[in-house]
């Protein structure tokens, strides 16, 4: 079968791996969408804290069920699925707690253990997520970063009736946006391209703001009136995005930090405390933010058409790192089709 190994920055290569071995609980499933990510581009260009080479490519991905192994019960052959990526001890104290997605030992396919950019990708039964019959593959292959979403809005005390701003309208930070919406939360969107808070607006996220013609005090006092915000999900991973939204935020506010910050960022540490401001971390997700992810979807309430960019085929898989490139803020989310 075919494996996507990249063996070192920039360097995708293709090879021939043997068909892998079924043992008990676990499912052996047909990938056939594969999502590229911001996460995933660090890689490519040598700049991920944790991630080390060669490694086999992918996290977000949709399969069908093409085996089961001795002791699986819940999923069938021809389901169509997903599946968490994490590896995880099951014994520090983060695990013991039920916060596995931040164990001690956390091990995610595509970064620390190998992945699922391969025609067959074996994983536990425990971690498959089944997709309605309806979805496509782009859907289900959306699930994962849609969690992504869910979980970080879970990090606050609830956003229902609340005035939300999220800071960049990459494909991480619409959905952000979109799971705020869901959750009845008012939410303001913000970013240096017009052409993604294009695709926010074609989701239905109404308020926007360029931050090149208008400063976020300006575009919160114009979308939210003199009460401005109290939560901030900080998705660009840049100095500028977390500046602004402290020095915007409205006092004892929460800012969450979404964004993967290829360099380190300085803050004004004497604001935030002077401020009483809530810095929150969020990593990653828990199986049950993959179950909300797809009912949200499922119903609608979360729309990820609009963010499709373009399609590349197994074999050009380092053309779409190249097309992601060259397209800068006019590409959100790229497939590789298996």
């Amino acid at each position: 079968m075919r494996q996507a190994t990249m063996t070192a920055p920039g360097v995708i290569e293709i090879r021939e791996a043997p068909l892998p071995a079924l043992s008990a609980g676990q499912v052996l499933l047909r990938v056939r969408r594969i999502g590229v990510c911001g996460s995933d581009v660090h890689v490519y260009h040598g700049k991920h804290p944790f991630t080390s080479y060669p490694v086999v490519q992918g996290h977000e991905f949709s399969a069908v069920v093409e085996d089961v192994g001795p002791k699986v019960t819940g999923v069938s052959v021809g389901d169509r699925v997903t599946a968490t990526p994490q590896e995880v001890c099951g014994a520090c104290r983060p695990c013991l707690r039920g916060d596995y997605h931040i164990c001690d030992s956390l091990r995610v396919r595509g970064f620390q253990a190998p992945g699922c950019a391969q025609d067959l990708f074996v994983t536990e039964e425990a971690k498959i997520v089944p997709l309605p019959a309806g979805f496509t593959f782009e859907q289900g292959a959306l699930v994962e970063p849609v969690a992504v979403g869910v979980h970080s809005v879970s990090r606050v005390a609830g956003v229902n009736g609340r005035n939300v701003v999220v800071l960049g309208a990459g494909p991480i930070g619409n959905l952000v946006a979109q799971v705020v919406r869901a959750e009845g939360g008012r939410v303001l969107v913000t970013d240096i391209s017009d052409f993604r808070l294009d695709v926010a607006r074609r989701c239905g996220l109404g308020q926007t703001s360029n931050a090149r013609t208008e400063s976020l005090s300006a575009a919160a006092a114009r979308t939210f009136g003199r009460a401005g915000f109290d939560i901030a999900f900080e998705c660009a991973g840049v100095e500028a995005t977390i500046d602004a939204a402290v020095g915007s935020i409205q006092k004892g506010g929460t800012i969450v930090l979404v964004g993967v910050y290829g360099e380190r960022p300085r803050l004004d540490i004497g604001l935030v405390q002077d401020r009483e401001l809530n810095l929150v971390g969020t990593l990653m997700y828990k199986y049950e933010d993959f179950t909300r992810a797809v009912e949200l979807m499922a119903s609608e309430q979360v729309v990820t058409a609009p963010l499709d960019s373009q399609h590349f085929s197994f074999e050009q898989y380092a053309n779409a790192y190249q097309f992601i490139d060259l397209a800068g803020d006019r590409s959100m989310k790229v497939f590789i089709d298996l």
